[in-house]
Formats: structure tokens, C-alpha cells, sequence
């Protein structure tokens, strides 16, 4: 018997609330228990819109079979990872030692101590198609088995890997502790580019073979590879700069083609099982949708092609409209990729959802109208997915909507006129939209709120809101509007004035746990956009408090960068950093740019240091490979080169002044922050802080006042660089990167 009753809260674990396993918490609790029954901790770690936890759960985790094992043996703990991101990351590092792979679910068998015995991912249960690999019974079966007859071996062996465990996750623990580094030079993003050249795929666009991820982080570094000062264009090089964007609008205009967008809707999926993008995994997560926001703004911004902010308006619209947006302001985490393909229907499938049969399209569209847009989206009789892409035979007839061809193509081909096909099509997706909405119950929502991926929305969208003011003011407005609410929420809900701190996660109220490193990072960078597309003083204060907060709580006074948990932190066997870029952009590379622009804004050196510092802790990784640090790597240009602060001083109805700001604000800029001064707000108390905090900027606003005329300053450290008069500054307008 299990000495637990089941306990539940999380929607990740309240999702196998109906589940004959005895799930518990990863808490004091729980972990103290294990000791005291000295029984092994079974941990799965999974995330609520993943598809193979959800394979395993119906596959092992209803089998009473399994649930007695588990219940007989262990202490079952469901971890989400969304929440705990800790916990998973150090046994995904075990599993992916030892395997040489990892993945959702993540299973972990430990000792009442929390080190790892053994470890995987998927494991096929007793009801699973026929599959050639160990099913989860017998692994069950040989652990038991392994923990009553070699307990001792077992404890031993657990020690041992421990110490390889930290030897295998020291990042970040090797650096040069704060001394000067000589190796973090700009070259380092010629190599990173140097990689990605040898790893695109021509034909689809991407990097290396399938399973293809959009990893946003990756593609902002090449469009933004061109954009820096001219001094990295002088040593990357001006083809390699241009080839640089070419490889990121490729991979941009395929995912925006792919199966992987939902053509009917609105969004992205997590990524592709296939090489050419045409077949996701349906999750769709939040921190995808608001990268991905950014990185089409920033192709816009380089290439000015409607294709790319087309795809900004979708993303946006899906975040803010469709499915993510919190009544109250803040952003939910993700839906799942099953759900029910009619509302009759008992069973979930995979992208049920999101796919269709040419008989359905025959029907909705009517058979003449459905012609075309079949056509246009590869809809055929049998489907258009791979038998060898579908084990469970979720598609078999179904087809993932993707763009096949072009409307000109069609046009010529029916012999009718473009216009005429575009407008078909525009039907179809309106009427198909209205099917799905009628007909088909959306998938599962994740509706936690996670400060962290809030953070990446508020950025994303502050952002679009800036460069779009003069496109489309209504969704500029709005898309600022949503950014404030969300900023907002989290002040409100997930952050305590008093002591400073952030909780992680809000679900019906805030949750337990405590802000993580990247939880500060993506909220202070996602406030600092907000900041410069608002020029509200307030959320530069909170992003200078929380800053303050994050080195407080996480940084590494030995080898510089910070951890990704605090030093409180009493659950967990091994304190990790967060370096290498993943799905989401490195805590350290986001970090460190955070600590130049509010160096910069503030006028405060020290935070420049602790910049420098964080980078050099991860020097001996950089320098080996560049190409896992692309957010790492816009910190050591602004290391090498400086960054710059464009200072907008005036009356904000002057003419020249706007002028000025919309050139700005369409020019993709990474390593120059905006600041605007209005004198006649001299006498707030926000503006007040900032003057005292940044006496340059006091200066500028003191010879505006003086003079009675606007002007825009180009500020570097604690100076300005010249005094401009309005019609001199356009060339060093153009120079700013």
C-alpha cells in the first residue's frame, strides 16, 4: 500500500487526478515521507499540452497493473516542469547522460535522497500498439526488483553519479571568475554563423535534419547578424551578414507555410516531427507564439515583406484574442495538442483540432468552392500524412493544412484571375474557422501563468506596439495595451513590494513556488520594451528593483552569471546555471543584456560589470561553441563596442522630434536603447528618480530648457558623444545597431 492518500493541485498533475496512481506533490512534505518509509521516488515530469504524457498516461498510468506497482513500491511524484523547471532540468541532465537523449514525459526512478538511479522518457505501457522497446511493466519489474536485492550497489552507484552528474553540469562554473577574459571577442559571431551555414537545409529552410524546433533565438541572431554596428559587419562580413538574413527568411516563410501555423486560426505549434514543416506536434505554447511575434517583427523590420507582419498580426491575435489572454491581464501557458474531433466524441486524438478530410472540406466549402482551396492547401482524398508519421493512427484520411502553392499558380492553372482565387480561399478559411468553432471543442487549456513566458509576451508585444504606430494605430494601441495589462497583473498578483520578490506561477491565486532566475530576466527585459514604447518611468523603476532582486537572490559572487535557483533552496541535489539557448533564450544571455541596457539608461557602471562578468562565466563554453549562446552573444558585442542610448528630448508634439522617433522605431536596433524626455513632466517624481539616478540626462533636459528647442543625443557611458542639432543626426541615425 501506498503510504499517501492521492493529492492533486497543479493542472499538470490535476490532470491525472482520476489516475489509480497515488500522485503526490514534490514537496517538504512528501520528500520527508520518502525518507521515512525509505522508499524510491518515482518522478514524472511532464507538462500539460504534451502529447506523449498524455500517450503514457492512457497507456500505463490507468492500468491498475502499473498503479500497483507504482503505488506498492514507490512514492509517485508528478512534476509539472513549467512550474518547476529546477527539478526538471537537473534529472533531464541525468537522463540525457546517460541515455544520450531526453524529452516529455521525463522519468526518473531516485533514491530517498533525490539521486538518480535510472531514467527515460516514453516508455510503451501494457495496453501500447506493439512496440520493439521495453515496455514500462518490466522496467517497473527490474527496478523492484534491482532496489530489494542490490540496495547498497544501488546507493553507491546513485553517489557515483551524482559526482559525474555535476561534472557534466558544471556550465557556467568554469569561467574566469571575474578576471578579464581573452577570448570574448566579436569574432565569436563569425563562428556562430560559420555553424548555422553548414547546418541549413536549402530545400525547407531550418537547421540540420527532423525533428525540426523554430528555436526564435537562434533566427533573431541571423536577421540581426547585419543590423549591428559596422564594426561586426567589418569582421563577419557583408555576404555572410546577407546570407545570414537570407537563411532566417527562409526558415520564416517555410514555418509560415508549414503545417506548423495553423492556417485556419491563428498561432504556432511547439514544432515539426517532418524536415519540410508540414507536420507539428499540435501543442501550442506561449513562449513560441511571443518569440516568434518578435522574430517576424524583427523580418518585417529588415525586409519590409507584408508576408512577415501578416504572420505578426496572427500571432498576436492568437495571444490576445483567440485562446492565451487572462481576463484580468495576464497571459495563459499553452493548449494541448489533443482533443476531441467532435463534440460527441469520447476518445482524444492527436491535432483533432486542426485537421481535416477532403470529404469534410467537399462538404463545408461545397465541391466546386473546395476545389481551389484544397489545392492551395494540399487537402487530398487519403490524407496527406505519412502512415510511417502516425503510430497510432490519429491521421489516417486527415490532412495538416499547409501551402502547397501560390495563388498566381492557381490562377493560371484554372484560368482564373488572382484576385478570384485569394477570395475563394479567404472564404474557405472563414467558413472552415466557423466549422471548427461550431463543431469541434477546442483543446485543453494550460491556464497557468507563468511570470517568465509573460515576460517574453510583454516584450514581444511593447514592441510590435512601437514599430507599429504608424502602420496600424488601433493594433498598435492595442497590442501596447495588452502588454501594460499583463505587466500589470503580475505586479498585482505575482509580486510582493515589501520583500521584492516574484512568485513563479499564478493558477486561481498565486501559487508556492518562487521566482526562478529567467523569471526576472524575461520580466525585466519584457518591462524595459515596455518602458521605451511607453517612456512610463514606472516600469524602468520596477525593471531597475527586480535587477537589483535577481543579483541579490541568484548571483554567482565566485564565478560570476547567476544561478537559476536561489541559494534558498532546500529540495534540490544540484544548483544549475541556465547558459546554453534552448527553446527559450538563455537566463545568463538575457540577463546580461538587461545589465547593458539598464547601464545605459541609468548611467550606472557597476551594472556593466556584472554584465561582463556574466559572460565570462561561460567563456571556456562560448568559446568552444558560440553558436548555443546566441542571446549571450549581443552582450559581448555591447562588451566590445559599447551601447548606445538615443536621448529624444523636447516637446513630444514637435515635429522634427517625431519624426525622428518613428525612424527609430523602424529600424531594427539591438544593442541602442530609447529614451524620451518631456520637460515639461520635469517635475514628477518618476522623472525626478531618473534624473537623479542618470545626471546625463538631467544635463540634456536642462540645455532643452535652456536652448527652448528639441534635440536628440546620442549618449555612450556618462557622456554624449556630440551635440546634435536636428538635421545633423540622420547619419548617426543610421549607423546605430
Amino acid at each position: 500500500m501506498s503510504p499517501f492518500a492521492p493529492f492533486v493541485h497543479i493542472k499538470q498533475v490535476r490532470g491525472h487526478a482520476n489516475n489509480p496512481v497515488h500522485w503526490q506533490l514534490w514537496n517538504p512534505e512528501t520528500l520527508a515521507l520518502a525518507k521515512q518509509h525509505d522508499r524510491m521516488i518515482f518522478v514524472s515530469i511532464g507538462y500539460a499540452a504534451c502529447h506523449w504524457c498524455h500517450v503514457m498516461e492512457r497507456e500505463s498510468f490507468e492500468n491498475e497493473e502499473v498503479a500497483k506497482i507504482l503505488n506498492g513500491n514507490f512514492i509517485p511524484i508528478k512534476v509539472d516542469r513549467e512550474e518547476r523547471p529546477d527539478v526538471d532540468r537537473i534529472y533531464m541532465n541525468f537522463v540525457q547522460a546517460t541515455t544520450g537523449s531526453g524529452g516529455w514525459p521525463l522519468n526518473v526512478f531516485l533514491t530517498p535522497d533525490l539521486e538518480p538511479i535510472f531514467g527515460g522518457t516514453y516508455w510503451p505501457g501494457p495496453n501500447a500498439v506493439a512496440s520493439p522497446h521495453i515496455g514500462f511493466l518490466e522496467v517497473l519489474e527490474k527496478i523492484v526488483k534491482i532496489w530489494k536485492e542490490q540496495k547498497e550497489r544501488c546507493l553507491n552507484s546513485a553517489k557515483e553519479t551524482i559526482a559525474q552528474l555535476k561534472d557534466f553540469a558544471d556550465e557556467g562554473l568554469k569561467g574566469t571568475a571575474g578576471e578579464p577574459s581573452d577570448g570574448l571577442e566579436i569574432d565569436l559571431l563569425e563562428d556562430a554563423y560559420q555553424y548555422f551555414l553548414k547546418r541549413f537545409d536549402s530545400s525547407f529552410g531550418g537547421f540540420g535534419l527532423a525533428p525540426k524546433f523554430p528555436t526564435p533565438v537562434n533566427l533573431a541572431f541571423l536577421l540581426r547578424l547585419g543590423t549591428f554596428p559596422a564594426t561586426v559587419e567589418d569582421v563577419v562580413g557583408d555576404m555572410e551578414c546577407e546570407h545570414a538574413k537570407f537563411m532566417a527568411m527562409a526558415t520564416l516563410k517555410n514555418m509560415a507555410k508549414g503545417g506548423i501555423h495553423d492556417h485556419i486560426g491563428h498561432g504556432f505549434a511547439r514544432y515539426s516531427v517532418t524536415a519540410d514543416w508540414s507536420l507539428p506536434h499540435f501543442e501550442k505554447m506561449l513562449y513560441d507564439q511571443a518569440q516568434l511575434l518578435g522574430v517576424y517583427l524583427d523580418a518585417w523590420l529588415v525586409t519590409n515583406e507584408t508576408e512577415m507582419l501578416d504572420v505578426v498580426y496572427d500571432i498576436a491575435d492568437y495571444m490576445c484574442v483567440d485562446a492565451l489572454k487572462h481576463p484580468g491581464g495576464g497571459f495563459y501557458s499553452s493548449e494541448d495538442a489533443d482533443s476531441l474531433y467532435r463534440r460527441t466524441d469520447t476518445e482524444k486524438r492527436e491535432g483533432a483540432f486542426y485537421v481535416w478530410t477532403r470529404k469534410e472540406f467537399d462538404h463545408i466549402l461545397g465541391e466546386q468552392d473546395a476545389v481551389i482551396p484544397a489545392k492551395y492547401w494540399n487537402v487530398q482524398i487519403h490524407g496527406n500524412v505519412d502512415p510511417e508519421h502516425d503510430p497510432h493512427d490519429d491521421f489516417i484520411n486527415q490532412n495538416v493544412l499547409a501551402v502547397w502553392t501560390t495563388p498566381a499558380q492557381l490562377a493560371t492553372q484554372y484560368g482564373m484571375s488572382e484576385e478570384a482565387v485569394n477570395q475563394l480561399i479567404k472564404n474557405a478559411r472563414k467558413k472552415l474557422l466557423e466549422h471548427r468553432a461550431r463543431e469541434r471543442p477546442r483543446p485543453g487549456l494550460d491556464d497557468k501563468i507563468i511570470v517568465s513566458w509573460n515576460g517574453l509576451a510583454i516584450g514581444s508585444l511593447a514592441r510590435a506596439g512601437a514599430v507599429l504606430v504608424s502602420v496600424d494605430s488601433q493594433r498598435s494601441k492595442r497590442m501596447i495595451e495588452n502588454a501594460e495589462e499583463a505587466a500589470e497583473f503580475i505586479k498585482k498578483s505575482l509580486y510582493d513590494e515589501k520583500t521584492g520578490e516574484l512568485k513563479r506561477v499564478y493558477r486561481d491565486g498565486p501559487g508556492e513556488t518562487p521566482g526562478f532566475a529567467d523569471d526576472y530576466a524575461y520580466l525585466i527585459s519584457g518591462l524595459l520594451s515596455l518602458y521605451e514604447a511607453t517612456s512610463k518611468v514606472k516600469y524602468l523603476q520596477w525593471a531597475s528593483l527586480l535587477q537589483d532582486k535577481q543579483i541579490e537572490l541568484f548571483w554567482d559572487k565566485d564565478a560570476g552569471g547567476f544561478f537559476s535557483t536561489s541559494n534558498a533552496a532546500t529540495d534540490l541535489i544540484l544548483r544549475l546555471k541556465d547558459g546554453l539557448d534552448s527553446q527559450e533564450p538563455s537566463t545568463n544571455g538575457v540577463s546580461a543584456t538587461n545589465l547593458h541596457r539598464l547601464s545605459t539608461i541609468l548611467g550606472d557602471f557597476s551594472l556593466q560589470i556584472y554584465a561582463n562578468k556574466t559572460c565570462e562565466a561561460f567563456s571556456p563554453e562560448i568559446l568552444q561553441h558560440p553558436f548555443l549562446f546566441c542571446s549571450m552573444l549581443p552582450a559581448i558585442v555591447a562588451s566590445n563596442l559599447g551601447m548606445r542610448s538615443v536621448v529624444l528630448a523636447g516637446d513630444t508634439e514637435d515635429l522634427e522630434l517625431k519624426r525622428h522617433k518613428a525612424k527609430l522605431r523602424r529600424k531594427l536596433l539591438t544593442n541602442t536603447t530609447v529614451v524620451e524626455l518631456d520637460p515639461k513632466k520635469k517635475g514628477e517624481e518618476e522623472i525626478k528618480w531618473l534624473m537623479e539616478r542618470n545626471t546625463v540626462l538631467k544635463d540634456v533636459l536642462d540645455t532643452v530648457e535652456r536652448r527652448g528647442k528639441s534635440m536628440v543625443q546620442i549618449c555612450e557611458g556618462n557622456r554624449c558623444l556630440d551635440a546634435f542639432e536636428m538635421g545633423d543626426v540622420e547619419a548617426a541615425i543610421d549607423e546605430l545597431g
